[in-house]
C-alpha cells in the first residue's frame, strides 16, 4: 500500500503504515564517499540501511489544510470532513542553530502571524502550528532517525480560518505545519502519519480528539474508530456532496463548548442518537444524500445542548430546512451553521436563508457564508 494513499486503517499501527518512505527516503541513501561516521538505523525494518543526520532537503516548502466540520451531528469526536473553500497556509524554511539544538522545541520558530488580528503567540511550544511542526520533527527522528545538530524550522503562518469558528481553525495551522515541516526534509513520513503530530497539537488548544485533524490531513470523511490506539477510518462517497457553510460573528471556544455538554444522557437518547448515525454512516459510504442530510441533522445530545448558546441557531435550522436543505446542524462546536443540499443552486436558497435568520433572529453579523463541496485531498502543498 502506498504511504499517503486514501485506504489505510491505523496510522500508528506499523502493520499498516511504514514509518518512512525506506529506499527512496533521501536520509537512507547510502552517504556520497568521504562521508565521515555514517550513522546506522537502529530497529529490525531499519537493518543494514546506513543514515545521514537528517537535515532539511529543501529550501523552501509551502502547505495548504482545508476548513472542517466536525461530529457532523450525532457523530460526536467520531465523524468529521473536509470542506473546499478557506483553509490555512504554512510556509517553512530551514534556518541554522548556533551551537546545534537542545530540544526539540529549539529547532522550531514562528516567524510570522497573519489573519489573527495579533491574538496567537509567535512561541512555537504554545501554538497550535508551532507543535504540530515540533511533533513533526519527533517523529522523524522516532521513525527516520536523527536530524542534524543545528537543524531548524522557521515558519510563516497565515490563517484563513477565523479562530472558535468551528470550522477547524487550530487543526487547519496543525496539518498545513505538519505537512510543510515534512516536506522541508524530503517527505520522509507519509501523510497519514502527519495526523500523530496534529492531534498532539489539537490536545493543547481543545482536547484530545481526531474528527478536525484527521480530515485537514487526509480530506474527505473520516471516521475515528479510537483515538487510544489513533485508529481511523476514511470513508468513500461516491456521490458529490456540497455543504452550505455560514458563519457569523460569535466566538464559540470549543472548551467552553465542551464544558456545556450532559455528563449523563439517558438509554432513549442513546438509542436515538446511535440510530442517526448509523444512518449517517451508510449515507456516506452507499452515496445516499438525504440519508446523509437526515442523519446529520437528528442529533439528540450535543446539538440540543449547544444550540441555546448560539444566537438564532435553531431559527436558522429551521430555515435552511424549509428553504430545501437535507440537514442542518451546528458545525465542530459551533457557531458555524452546516446544511447538505443536493446542488450548488439548491444551496444559493438555503445560503439566503440562513444568513437572514442569524441576522435577524440571532442579532448576529455574517463574517462568512458559501457554497462548497466536500474536499478529498486534504492538506497539500502549495
Amino acid at each position: 500500500m502506498a504511504p499517503g494513499s486514501a485506504k489505510f486503517l491505523a496510522p500508528v499501527d506499523s502493520r499498516h503504515l511504514r514509518p518512512c518512505a525506506g529506499a527512496r527516503c533521501p536520509h537512507h541513501r547510502k552517504p556520497p564517499a568521504g562521508d565521515k561516521q555514517p550513522r546506522v538505523l537502529q530497529g529490525s525494518w531499519a537493518r543494514g540501511r546506513v543514515l545521514r543526520a537528517i537535515d532539511p532537503a529543501l529550501t523552501y516548502s509551502a502547505a495548504f489544510a482545508p476548513s472542517t466540520v466536525a461530529n457532523l451531528g450525532p457523530g460526536f469526536d467520531l465523524l468529521g470532513c473536509a470542506v473546499e473553500g478557506r483553509g490555512d497556509t504554512v510556509t517553512a524554511k530551514p534556518f541554522e542553530l548556533a551551537g546545534g539544538a537542545k530540544s526539540l522545541e529549539d529547532r522550531v520558530v514562528i516567524e510570522s502571524i497573519e489573519g489573527d488580528q495579533g491574538r496567537l503567540t509567535l512561541e512555537s511550544k504554545n501554538n497550535c502550528a508551532g507543535i504540530a511542526a515540533i511533533e513533526t520533527l519527533r517523529l522523524i527522528e522516532s521513525e527516520c532517525g536523527a536530524l542534524g545538530k543545528g537543524a531548524g524550522v522557521s515558519l510563516q503562518l497565515e490563517k484563513g480560518l477565523p479562530l472558535g469558528s468551528g470550522l477547524g481553525s487550530s487543526a487547519a495551522s496543525a496539518a498545513a505545519a505538519a505537512m510543510a515541516t515534512n516536506v522541508l526534509f524530503g517527505s520522509p513520513l507519509p501523510k497519514a502519519k502527519l495526523v500523530e503530530a496534529g492531534i498532539v497539537s489539537e490536545a493543547a488548544v481543545s482536547g484530545y480528539h481526531a474528527d478536525n485533524i484527521a480530515p485537514a490531513v487526509l480530506g474527505g470523511f473520516v471516521l475515528v474508530k479510537s483515538t487510544k490506539p489513533l485508529i481511523l477510518e476514511p470513508l468513500e462517497c461516491p456521490s458529490d456532496l456540497w455543504f452550505v457553510v455560514v458563519t457569523p460573528v460569535f466566538e464559540a471556544p470549543t472548551k467552553e463548548m465542551r464544558a456545556v455538554l450532559p455528563k449523563e444522557i439517558s438509554m432513549q437518547l442513546h438509542i436515538e442518537n446511535t440510530g442517526a448515525c448509523g444512518e449517517l454512516l451508510l449515507g456516506i459510504v452507499q452515496g445516499n444524500v438525504k440519508d446523509i442530510g437526515h442523519g446529520l441533522s437528528s442529533d439528540t445530545i450535543v446539538e440540543p445542548a449547544r444550540a441555546p448558546l448560539i444566537p438564532g441557531f435553531s431559527a436558522v435550522k429551521a430555515n435552511a430546512i424549509e428553504a430545501g436543505a437535507l440537514g442542518c446542524t451546528i458545525s465542530g462546536a459551533g457557531p458555524t451553521a452546516v446544511a447538505v443540499v443536493e446542488s450548488k443552486e439548491d444551496g444559493r436558497a438555503v445560503l439566503a436563508a440562513m444568513k437572514e435568520a442569524f441576522t435577524n433572529e440571532g442579532n448576529l453579523e455574517i463574517q462568512y457564508a458559501d457554497v462548497v463541496k466536500l474536499c478529498k485531498t486534504g492538506a497539500k502543498t502549495v
